[in-house]
């Protein structure tokens, strides 16, 4: 990592009160493309940790005093220093993650957009003034901060998925402590530096590393002195997080995990589907929570679908992310590329077909190659979970009412898709998806100015949009009498 042009970027301990803190326990951070150690960092003390809170706390106090127009210039001056800083910041990220450049950079304008949109959004917060039944009383609305934040954040994302939440947070007039995954703590603590660069005040965005996610994440979740607490990652661990919450009441918002449909009916632009579903399920590796995960498509058309995917597939080159050459980069980790491989073995004994790709043994690194398969039943185990990998899996259907029954089969919901030129039966599949999300002709859904989150056990709460704003401010409502 000597070769980043900003090296003070590069932060190997906890970020608390504006300043790395050290400690005497340390674990590595590798590139999973190489498994080379990129950077030895210091685990977060039970010290540190109650200090990244109660200087969370103090600054929280002196910052919602702020205006919103100063809060906003600050986080302008944090939205351009992150511009700058992109090539260090991707090259960071891809270093740490093994995505693609590509992807990489695309990350870090993603994710700086929400801080430029939180930045004008925390100017637009309203009250309401309320007619009173009685002619002797005024009653109105004003909304605050809801105080000190908390969030855990996954490593697919380890730079959107903090800037989502934290921009919100900051132009709610909240503070921030932040835990990162292990894998990816980098990215995290890059962003911390350049805060204080943009002039946030210290204390105000504190990010906390280690590996002992458990016992750092019942602090957070059980800290008396934090307000809210919001996470993003896997249902199983979000249910737990969420128990723990409740010991304290605090205000809890959940990106939980996804079992998206992908539906092509047969009066939909092949072309335009199969390069949606191409753009969608390989970004990342297939390691997002709203990747196409189960692919319906209608039987009069499979074959031609197939073909098509298959001629898009074949462009991929696969390889280390950091090579302009290669637009497809490796799993997370290669018990990550194991998970893939057993379902995909599954499916294949369970009568699933190979269109492309796929493996004959278990991989021995973190990458596994773009996979098609059709034939797969639904119900089978590929089409009851995250795969979170590069697999296609294909489903044959007949009619609407038997594609939307499968599209619904699953406790998540949080994005779904699909594909058609019927105007009726767009309105009619649109409503009928039990989804947070839902693309019509479309797959690129995330977006700043929309509010994204699921239902059922994908979790609650939106980020981005002006709702997202609102999960991080409280209602007080004031009665004024005498009148």
């Amino acid at each position: 990592m000597n070769d980043l042009a900003n090296s003070a970027l590069l932060i190997h301990h906890s970020f608390i009160n504006g300043e790395p803190c050290s400690s005497t326990e340390h674990f590595d951070v590798f590139n999973p493309a190489t498994n080379e150690c990129i950077a030895t960092l210091s685990e977060v003390t039970d010290g540190q940790l109650e200090l990244a809170i109660q200087t969370a706390k103090s600054a929280q106090q002196e910052w919602q005093q702020q205006d919103a127009h100063t809060r906003a210039k600050i986080l302008h001056k944090w939205h351009d220093l992150i511009a700058k800083n992109s090539r260090e910041l991707a090259l960071i990220l891809t270093r740490e993650q093994g995505k693609t450049l590509s992807d990489a950079r695309g990350e870090i304008l993603y994710g700086n957009s929400f801080i430029e949109w939180f930045a004008e959004e925390g100017k637009r917060v309203y009250g309401d003034v309320i007619q009173s039944p009685n002619n002797d009383k005024r009653m109105l609305t004003i909304k605050q901060p809801v105080g000190v934040v908390a969030a855990i954040t996954p490593w697919n994302f380890p730079s959107a998925m903090i800037t989502r939440k934290a921009a919100a947070a900051f132009a709610a007039g909240c503070s921030f402590v932040v835990k990162p995954a292990a894998e990816t703590p980098l990215s995290a603590l890059a962003l911390a530096k350049l805060a204080i660069e943009a002039g946030m005040p210290k204390g105000l965005f504190n990010v906390v590393i280690g590996t002992d996610a458990p016992k750092i994440g019942r602090v957070l979740t059980s800290h008396p002195d934090i307000a809210k607490f919001t996470f993003t990652g896997s249902t199983q661990t979000g249910k737990i997080l969420t128990a723990q919450c409740a010991t304290t009441v605090k205000r809890v918002s959940m990106e939980l995990g996804g079992n998206a449909p992908f539906i092509v009916f047969d009066d939909a632009d092949l072309d335009a589907a199969a390069k949606a579903l191409f753009n969608a399920k390989f970004r990342n590796c297939g390691q997002t929570c709203i990747s196409p995960n189960r692919i319906y498509v209608h039987q009069n058309i499979q074959s031609a679908f197939v073909d098509k995917l298959v001629a898009l597939v074949q462009t991929l080159k696969q390889g280390n992310g950091e090579d302009k050459g290669n637009n497809l980069g490796c799993l997370i980790h290669p018990s990550a590329a194991n998970k893939v491989h057993e379902l995909v073995s599954t499916a294949i004994n369970e009568g699933a077909t190979i269109e492309f790709g796929s493996l004959s043994q278990q991989p021995d690194n973190s990458f596994y190659p773009p996979t098609i398969l059709s034939n797969v039943s639904h119900g089978s185990a590929i089409t009851e979970q995250e795969i979170f990998g590069p697999v296609l899996a294909l489903i044959s259907f007949d009619t609407d009412e038997q594609v939307i029954n499968y599209a619904n089969d699953t406790n998540f919901g949080l994005a779904s898709y699909f594909y058609t030129q019927n105007i009726q039966r767009l309105f009619k599949i649109s409503e009928a998806l039990e989804y947070g999300m839902v693309g019509a002709n479309d797959s690129m859904i995330s977006n700043t100015v929309a509010p994204f989150g699921g239902i059922k056990q994908s979790g609650y709460g939106r980020e981005g949009s002006k709702y997202g704003l609102e999960d991080y401010m409280a209602i007080k409502y004031i009665c004024i009498g005498g009148q």
